[in-house]
């Protein structure tokens, strides 16, 4: 499962786990204060805050060859890059910080944060667990010309898998990254799976845009979305060459957040070039 739907919020798994750890520290941290103490909730919402501007600027530095030419999408945090060890480093400083400046939060401080830590370790683990090696979906889908194509046909090759739909903005907007990783990346396979349109409205959108998709299939009733837990577009999927789940990424990809998502692949081996013994 990759997403949660409550009524018309649609939330990545990932991001509900965080904030439910975030509640969790906000329950305890005001139990123990009860007994003693300083109500940790302001300094709670301090320390997490801190730790998110933390992890994104460990993505950006990571990545900063791709942000360095366009500072603005350093801000642009809808691309989900974010570091756990720079969020981690960030909340231990603001721990630090909080803790010095007010002895009364320390101890309600503390347990706030090692049970939101511990809650989400816990679930994190389990939801990583269920959905890691994944298999890629028993399923047929249609090409333009008609015909039944399996998706078991692309084992062989890493698998990047976008779900997508020419009503949906986001969708739009990353399609020119997604279109120049095909070519920077011939060694993975980028399958575009339509949702529930007609081949005449994405052949009309594909040819006014200009973008040119080596592989596109159409999912008219979203039988894949349904199969592996997405209720939101875009989403991608990172399948290895054996076709197993080893990443996902809901919501629009920047050229950053793409080529993290495609470091958890799986590469085959290049074929030795060099001649043989003897000959």
């Amino acid at each position: 499962m990759l997403t949660i739907t409550l009524g018309p919020l649609t939330m990545a798994l990932n991001h509900l786990l965080l904030l439910m750890a975030l509640g969790v520290a906000c329950l305890v941290g005001w139990a123990v204060a009860r007994r003693g103490g300083e109500n940790p909730e302001s300094a709670l919402f301090n320390v997490f805050l801190t730790g998110v501007l933390c992890a994104r600027l460990g993505f950006v530095l990571q990545y900063w060859a791709m942000y360095r030419d366009d500072p603005l999408q350093i801000i642009d945090i809808r691309d989900g890059g974010f570091r756990l060890w720079g969020g981690l480093l960030g909340i231990v400083a603001a721990t630090l910080w909080q803790g010095l400046r007010r002895p009364a939060l320390r101890r309600p401080l503390s347990w706030a944060l090692f049970s939101g830590a511990l809650f989400w370790g816990l679930a994190s683990l389990g939801s990583h667990l269920y959905s890691k090696g994944t298999e890629l979906p028993d399923l047929a889908l249609r090409n333009a010309s008609g015909e039944a194509v399996a998706l078991h046909s692309y084992r062989g090759k890493p698998l990047v898998i976008n779900l997508w739909a020419t009503w949906c903005p986001p969708c739009r907007r990353e399609m020119p990254v997604l279109q120049q990783a095909q070519s920077d990346h011939p060694e993975v396979t980028f399958l575009f799976v339509n949702q529930g349109e007609t081949v005449e409205s994405v052949s009309t959108f594909l040819a006014t845009t200009g973008l040119s998709l080596q592989h596109v299939l159409f999912d008219g009733a979203g039988q894949l979305a349904q199969q592996v837990g997405s209720m939101a577009l875009p989403t991608t999927l990172f399948y290895d060459a054996h076709g197993r789940l080893a990443g996902s990424h809901l919501g629009e990809l920047s050229r950053a957040s793409l080529l993290n998502g495609l470091t958890t692949l799986e590469r085959p081996a290049k074929p030795d070039a060099s001649p043989a013994r003897g000959q």
